[in-house]
């Protein structure tokens, strides 16, 4: 089943960068959206160990993305937080019952007790996050946070707050 994707990471592990420490060397995480049209270092023209990513649903502030946050500000030298949301997102094309919805319809099975914190208000769900991040005590006065949204199409980052 996974044998091309083996294949493919024996031909990477050939010239592979190594001898990287842990640290985000342009003091940046990113929460952004695990869609796959993101690619959140080249979108913001870093590379490889320059930043933190966490990518979640949606591209919202969840709990495990909260404690990257806190770990990169306090032990990865992260000093600023975007969190990118992106236009034609899934997470934004509804609430989570719709979600929950179209999850049961296509696996047949019963998922109410998904909870991905979809929301058709896109902007008031970035700001929320953004409050989250900058108003949190173990990352206020630490790190600057700001919330984007990234347009697929164009390419092009717009700040939100």
């Amino acid at each position: 089943m996974f044998d091309d994707l083996l294949a493919a990471n024996r031909r990477y592990a050939t010239s592979a960068p190594s001898g990287f420490d842990g640290y985000a060397h342009a003091g940046v995480a990113v929460v952004t959206c695990m869609d796959s049209r993101l690619q959140p270092l080249e979108m913001l023209g870093l590379f490889l160990g320059e930043a933190k990513i966490l990518r979640t649903p949606g591209g919202h502030v969840t709990q495990d993305a909260l404690n990257g946050c806190i770990l990169g500000v306090h032990l990865l030298r992260v000093d600023r937080i975007l969190v990118i949301a992106h236009t034609k997102c899934a997470m934004a094309s509804g609430d989570d019952d719709e979600i929950r919805r179209r999850v049961a319809s296509a696996s047949g099975l019963d998922v109410s007790d998904l909870s991905v914190g979809a929301t058709p208000d896109q902007s008031g769900k970035l700001r929320a996050d953004v409050a989250l991040l900058a108003d949190h005590p173990l990352i206020a006065g630490r790190a600057e946070i700001g919330g984007f949204i990234y347009d697929v199409d164009k390419g092009l980052l717009a700040q939100v707050c």
